[in-house]
């Protein structure tokens, strides 16, 4: 048969498609989630996210250390505080559990990209993400608090602010409470498409952020929709937001697209603890090739416009970029 075109010859050999690849990634890429506990000397396995552990603020940098020497350089911090109350104060403690992890992390590796996430969950004892006026979360006086608390982030040495409250305004008071405090430099990365997804499960067992009551809907974003999204986005770049967010990440293909179509901002992707421990168990029962599957999963987010992701992958990830496997 006479084909002018063939697809397949730029397919003949390893080396060629290594070279006419369309989607291309590195480690700068990548963000490594770490879950700081109350305490010392402590490591403690997560059971619902295999591989991954809570770390003291002693402890800490033994994972930033285990971080680096694949070339990732970039962590976001949750933090899980010995004492919760109503309004999350121990969220802007300047001694509080991630404020000592900054510290810690800042005093040994000062050039490690240290992100904080900025949000009551983990902090309150009811584990809603604001301040309550009964049972719904009062929008107006959870900024004041989540203000506090990237401020204190910053104050104690993060380098970058990331707020996953979904509360309306978020980034213009955090804006606001950074630049009178003198540090107009620091930038924001919203969480400005996050739905209430089924896919946070472990991660709400690992930092103990369930809700006592109810759930997130009211403040989360409904899974049905896409407009909506780029609707929060848009809002997010007129209050001073310097990075995009979409979360969940493989569910929401779509959305990382027409963000990224959509805005000139760099958009980031949070492959969640749900998509990695679906990974995780389909591998270990044999159901599937882990590496393989891995690396799929994440090409699919770049290739879907994602230019940043944070995954607890990050470190494997980083491995199969070195050996060529992936970017």
């Amino acid at each position: 048969m006479e084909l002018s075109i063939r697809p397949r010859r730029l397919r003949s050999s390893d080396t060629l498609r290594r070279m006419v690849r369309e989607t291309r990634v590195s480690p700068e890429s990548l963000i490594y989630p770490l879950f700081i506990v109350e305490g010392e000397n402590l490591v403690e396995p997560i059971p619902s996210l295999d591989g991954q552990w809570r770390y003291s603020p002693d402890r800490v940098c033994e994972a930033v250390e285990a971080c680096r020497a694949v070339g990732v350089n970039k962590v976001l911090l949750f933090g899980i505080p010995a004492h919760k109350d109503a309004c999350g104060s121990e969220a802007w403690n300047p001694d509080g559990v991630v404020q000592q992890g900054i510290r810690a992390i800042k005093a040994k590796y000062p050039d490690c990209y240290v992100i904080t996430d900025v949000c009551m969950c983990e902090y309150t004892d009811h584990g809603h993400c604001g301040i309550l006026c009964g049972h719904t979360v009062d929008n107006d006086k959870t900024l004041e608090v989540l203000s506090k608390t990237a401020l204190s982030h910053v104050q104690a040495g993060a380098d970058m602010v990331a707020p996953s409250d979904m509360m309306d305004g978020r980034v213009a008071a955090i804006r606001r409470i950074l630049d009178e405090n003198g540090y107009e430099t620091v930038p924001i990365m919203a969480y400005s498409a996050k739905y209430a997804s089924a896919f946070y499960g472990p991660f709400r067992d690992a930092a103990g952020s369930a809700p006592a009551f109810g759930d997130r809907r009211g403040y989360q974003m409904d899974p049905h929709n896409r407009r909506e999204a780029i609707r929060e986005c848009a809002l997010d770049v007129e209050e001073g937001a310097d990075i995009l967010m979409v979360k969940p990440a493989l569910s929401y293909l779509d959305i990382i697209r027409e963000v990224s179509d959509t805005f000139d901002l760099p958009l980031c992707a949070y492959q969640v603890s749900g998509e990695y421990a679906m990974i995780k168990a389909a591998g270990a029962a044999g159901l599937i090739d882990e590496y393989r599957v891995m690396c799929e999963s994440a090409l699919s987010i770049f290739r879907a416009g994602a230019g940043i992701l944070i995954t607890y992958f990050a470190k494997e990830l980083a491995e199969a970029m070195g050996k060529g496997d992936l970017g």
